[in-house]
């Protein structure tokens, strides 16, 4: 794909008014400052890198889980943030929840290996991912088209910021109509259907299923405001498995990782394969292509998967020690 121009390909095949913007998702980048490392979804997200910009779209959407840990590091988020800002084209991303904390839940999960009310979205998280990336929830307007993109973990979550997300959102649905309505948050909005039954978080069969998506009565309330806003598009990621639903007249769209493929037996035409999304605006419409990484790193890291608790992640084994300072350890707590 070196040096294929797909905006003057759409540009020949959909008319002079056709333009690109690219989708990416979960690209989970680290770094050998902790307690776990994976060099593999560093090296695929620069693959990645690569052949957005040799796409060279209008600009890029990026939906969150940015950083390994960058809820828990403030330096990833920093690390990933320069190496955006040094994209040839602008960029808008949301958080995810690896950036910012989970979903809320008053109970934990089957697994004992996570505290998932420990894990629960914090102020000082968001506080932390906004002083680096900007505002959490943000709208703009390019080429007739309104893009929109809010952090959906604080739904539910209680949290003094949660009010103002409502009413932002609700703002957006007496906003001026453009001809498309595109939006970009974390989690999907629904597994199967929008009108389906909140997940038992403590149901092993049933637990990522909590985890993906959406709780009502929030699912319902953010389904009327796209309705009202005009929408034509969701963007969403979190899942790692790419997957396309309709409801209700709007398209939902759960795009593919850079890092690590997962939940591919969940639906019989989820696709796992690494990539991104290329998406282009013609007279006819928003038309996506799968574009997958053209090289997949088989990397070695180290450390442990999933959301360990503290006294599981293990600074020692770093290949690049970090501060005491920078990771919140002192030496008494013996984790060097």
């Amino acid at each position: 794909m070196a040096n294929y121009d797909f905006n003057e390909f759409y540009r020949k095949k959909k008319g002079m008014n056709t333009w690109t913007f690219a989708f990416a998702t979960d690209i989970h980048v680290g770094t050998p400052r902790s307690f776990r490392y994976q060099p593999a979804w560093n090296e695929n997200w620069q693959t990645a890198r690569r052949q957005i910009i040799e796409i060279n779209p209008d600009f890029l959407l990026l939906g969150g889980d940015l950083a390994r840990d960058g809820n828990i590091h403030r330096y990833e988020l920093e690390a990933i943030k320069a190496d955006l800002d040094r994209l040839p084209f602008p960029y808008h991303t949301v958080p995810g929840n690896m950036d910012t904390g989970n979903k809320h839940t008053d109970v934990t999960g089957p697994f004992v290996s996570r505290d998932d009310v420990s894990l629960n979205v914090q102020s000082e998280q968001l506080e932390q991912f906004c002083s680096v990336f900007g505002p959490s929830q943000w709208t703009f307007v390019h080429k007739n088209v309104r893009f929109s993109g809010f952090c959906d973990m604080l739904a539910g979550s209680g949290l003094r910021e949660e009010k103002a997300l409502w009413e932002w959102l609700e703002a957006q649905t007496k906003l001026p109509k453009q001809q498309h309505h595109v939006w970009v948050m974390h989690s999907a909005l629904f597994i199967e259907d929008p009108h389906e039954p909140n997940f038992d978080i403590r149901d092993p069969t049933h637990y990522h299923d909590w985890y993906f998506g959406i709780d009502e009565p929030y699912r319902t309330r953010l389904m009327e405001i796209f309705k009202a806003a005009g929408t034509d598009l969701v963007l969403s990621g979190h899942v790692h498995c790419r997957k396309t639903q309709y409801a209700e007249g709007i398209r939902f769209d759960i795009g593919p990782t850079t890092a690590e493929a997962q939940w591919a037996d969940r639906w019989p035409d989820g696709d796992p394969t690494l990539g991104f999304l290329n998406y282009a605006v013609t007279d006819q419409g928003i038309e996506d292509t799968f574009v997958p990484l053209d090289k997949v790193s088989t990397a070695e890291g180290y450390g442990p998967g999933g959301h360990p608790v503290p006294d599981q992640r293990d600074y020692s084994i770093a290949s690049e020690k970090p501060s005491l300072e920078a990771v919140g350890l002192t030496e008494s707590k013996g984790e060097f």
